[in-house]
């Protein structure tokens, strides 16, 4: 990604969600991220307070509606650019972006100073707001304690430090609020980069782990056949033809395997869809007694598996009305097994049939019927 951050921490100028990175698959997009905005625009409100002290101010007219103008720009500039340029993670870097629209701010305050005066320090909660979540921490903390300073200054160099110290709790809670979320953000944020990391790891070694085991026990057989084809040249022609044949099935064999180990990267994951029937059945209400260990499983038939253990769990959760259900893995086989209502003599309809045509296609077979002691359904499937 070369438009990453080099600091890994600093993700301001990262690729915001949705968008997508040149080389590499796009991210997902977080539906709710376009409503970002909200969270700046709900304290807009406050704005209120200042509009009101230019209305009632006895400055002419013209100089009233450019103050008005001011706070009205400051509002759009405060939302649209709090949503672009809101930091995640642990920045270390200043975004230039936010100290660019962050001296807008400042200058459409400085415009509303010959109407409202010192009563411009109103606007100060939304310039410590738009610090504490566009800039890193520590200079977002910087800010705050300048503001708190000149919240507390400027009304006491005026002398009217009395009417202005709710302003100061009011910037407080502020600080407080926005510190305290900006922090969890950051946790939660640094939490999921983590566990992406980790689950990627162990992705990795799963490739690896599959690939070894595939590749470590096919090549050693084939190198020890090759070898006795090799000495059995000179003596029994037929038996290193025989030999020769039993090499070619078991190249062919790996190769089958590589593929579907492969293909499992891009396809569906019996590991994720049986963690995704725990989630389904757990969901629905529905006891689930699953399996530990998926290893037994043939690297070759693991994808076929995982189709039919989707649309399976899909099945019970949709239509069994059940209040268990049991699966079952086996070296070339799948059980999926429910105590619900059973098939009530129901036609199959195309996921099933879509099934059987897959299953039919890896050289196996899928069965539906009755559960062992004739409540719920059951189907397995042997390959």
């Amino acid at each position: 990604m070369a438009d990453a951050p080099r600091d890994p921490g600093d993700l301001a100028r990262a690729p915001q969600p949705g968008t997508a990175v040149s080389g590499a698959h796009p991210t997902l997009e977080n539906p709710w991220s376009r409503y970002g905005w909200v969270m700046a625009a709900v304290w807009l409100a406050f704005l209120g307070f200042p509009v009101i002290e230019v209305l009632q101010d006895s400055a002419p007219t013209w100089l009233k509606g450019i103050a008005l103008a001011a706070i009205a720009c400051f509002a759009f500039v405060y939302v649209w650019s709090m949503n672009r340029l809101w930091a995640f993670g642990e920045g270390r870097r200043v975004n230039p972006a936010a100290v660019r629209w962050y001296a807008v701010l400042i200058a459409l305050c400085l415009v509303t100073v010959p109407v409202l005066g010192v009563e411009v320090v109103g606007m100060s909660p939304f310039l410590l707001s738009f610090a504490m979540f566009t800039f890193p921490l520590r200079h977002a903390f910087g800010i705050a304690g300048v503001l708190l300073a000149l919240a507390v200054g400027l009304p006491w160099w005026a002398g009217v430090f009395g009417s202005f110290g709710f302003l100061t709790i009011i910037l407080a809670i502020v600080f407080i609020s926005t510190a305290v979320t900006r922090v969890a953000n950051n946790k939660e944020f640094d939490y999921t980069r983590t566990k992406d990391a980790l689950r990627i790891a162990s992705e990795r070694e799963r490739v690896a782990r599959d690939v070894h085991d595939v590749l470590g026990h096919s090549l050693t057989v084939v190198a020890v056949k090759t070898e006795l084809a090799e000495r059995l040249l000179d003596v029994d022609v037929e038996r290193a033809r025989a030999e020769l044949i039993e090499i070619r099935s078991l190249t062919r064999t790996a190769l089958a395997e590589i593929r579907e180990t492969v293909g499992g990267l891009r396809v569906a994951s019996l590991g994720d869809e049986v963690e995704g029937a725990r989630m389904a059945l757990t969901g629905a209400g529905i006891a689930a007694d699953l399996p530990d260990d998926l290893t037994v499983v043939d690297p070759r038939h693991r994808t076929v598996l995982a189709w039919v253990l989707r649309e399976a769990v899909t099945n019970v959760v949709r239509h069994s009305g059940a209040g268990r259900c049991v699966i079952r893995l086996s070296a070339a086989g799948l059980l999926v097994e429910d105590d619900g209502r059973g098939l009530r003599g129901g036609k199959e309809g195309n996921g099933i049939r879509g099934l059987r045509e897959r299953v039919a296609g890896a050289g196996g077979s899928l069965t539906i019927g009755p559960g062992t002691d004739g409540r719920g359904a059951r189907l397995q499937v042997r390959l």
